[in-house]
């Protein structure tokens, strides 16, 4: 490879239709009925994921590394071995019925990138990795980001190591089934560039017709866990003067959600994903609620308004139902801006490629947050259809993964070439 010639940045393709056939053949892992993949974080179809990728690096000639949460780094060695390398990927895990795309769009367009720097017999000046994160989706164990946020020293290695599923398995125990907790310390690496592409997972570029989002940074989001406490009692002999229904407050509490998202115009986020209704019997009137509450927003302070303000407004309705409410705030993240150079170098390969484009703020969390506090980073979305995401119908067309893919390839050459 040593003596191939050095390229800049290249008006040469990647070939979209091995991408496509790549995508099709990664989705059969883990395929499901309606088209979709369930690909759980470290269960047996995550190791053949992971297989198939760390074989088709191997063949490539990468080296493959893997860390102690699993992540998973191949290499491609540089002009230059002292250049700090440039990183680009995504996550092959998935929710329980979610899509081809998510996640795996980004890790599959990376090893195309790689294919086609082979094929073109280019070297770059820096070498190149491409990584798979473990648990992007938090789905199985339920806390999201977590090859990520191990890697960048958000929460610790053994807090991640205790988190259990459903069944009581514990990650480090998970890890070890599929014989992926590697020898390499989670520890943020020093590295020149992070890029990421992925599916919009939201409707406006499409409904504006672009062809590539520039992703300027994340947005803020603050989660909690809430619980409402009544009594149970039977349905048909409790009067309303005596009645504690947690479901009724909690309920009024939802609404309250959605009423203060709606207040912030389109910029503003407020879900409740998750309800769990006890004893759930349609004659008992309910006695306990579990609830998720998030919020998300592009700004900080708008976030923080909201983190002041839902709290004793939360707690006004209880009081108001005579509710006892446990309100717990999971995590606060701040918004995360991207690097103005890697944003500027999607930008110009977008340009150059004649792509039509528009700057967008994630509205989803990704690996690329945790990662842009350590290393300069930058995002590449293309459209989805419908904006639809984490679910079976998910789907893009083969072209825009190909213009995705073919800016990523831009933006990874250019920066692992610039001048220093």
């Amino acid at each position: 490879m040593g003596k191939m010639p050095r390229m800049a940045q290249t008006n040469q393709r990647i070939d979209g239709k091995r991408l496509w056939d790549s995508l099709m053949g990664f989705a059969e892992i883990g395929a499901t009925p309606k088209g979709g993949v369930r690909r759980l974080t470290l269960t047996d179809v995550d190791k053949r994921g992971r297989e198939r990728f760390r074989t088709e690096c191997e063949a490539m000639g990468l080296t493959v590394r893997v860390d102690a949460i699993g992540n998973m780094f191949a290499r491609r060695a540089g002009r230059d071995p002292a250049r700090l390398p440039v990183l680009f990927g995504s996550h092959l895990d998935s929710q329980p019925s979610g899509g081809k795309f998510d996640g795996a769009l980004g890790v599959i367009a990376g090893m195309e990138v790689m294919r086609s720097l082979n094929d073109l017999g280019i070297v770059t000046d820096a070498p190149l990795e491409l990584i798979n994160w473990t648990d992007e989706e938090g789905s199985r164990f339920g806390h999201s980001l977590m090859g990520s946020g191990v890697w960048a020293g958000v929460f610790g290695l053994e807090k991640a190591y205790g988190l259990k599923d459903t069944d009581g398995v514990t990650v480090e125990t998970a890890l070890d089934e599929i014989g992926f907790r590697g020898p390499e310390p989670a520890v943020p690496f020093a590295a020149d560039a992070y890029f990421e592409l992925h599916i919009e997972q939201g409707p406006i570029l499409e409904r504006e017709g672009k062809q590539i989002g520039i992703v300027t940074g994340a947005q803020s989001q603050v989660w909690y866990d809430a619980v409402t406490i009544g009594q149970d009692s039977h349905a048909g002999t409790t009067p309303p003067s005596t009645r504690k229904d947690a479901l009724v407050c909690a309920a009024r509490i939802i609404d309250l959600v959605d009423r203060m998202m709606r207040a912030r115009g389109e910029d503003g986020r407020g879900t409740v994903g998750q309800l769990l209704v006890a004893p759930n019997s349609r004659n008992v009137v309910p006695g306990e609620v579990r609830f998720s509450v998030e919020f998300r927003h592009p700004s900080d302070a708008e976030v923080a308004v909201l983190d002041a303000e839902f709290p004793p407004a939360a707690q006004a309705i209880a009081d108001a139902c005579g509710i006892k409410l446990e309100l717990t705030t999971l995590f606060k993240i701040p918004a995360q801006p991207f690097d103005t150079s890697c944003v500027d170098l999607v930008r110009q390969g977008a340009a150059k490629l004649g792509y039509s484009t528009r700057e967008i703020v994630s509205g989803a969390g990704h690996d690329a947050v945790y990662v842009a506090r350590h290393i300069p980073t930058a995002m590449i979305f293309t459209p989805c259809k419908d904006g639809l995401s984490h679910n079976e119908a998910e789907s893009i067309e083969p072209e825009e993964a190909e213009a995705g893919c073919q800016v990523l390839f831009e933006a990874v050459v250019a920066r692992a070439n610039r001048g220093l």
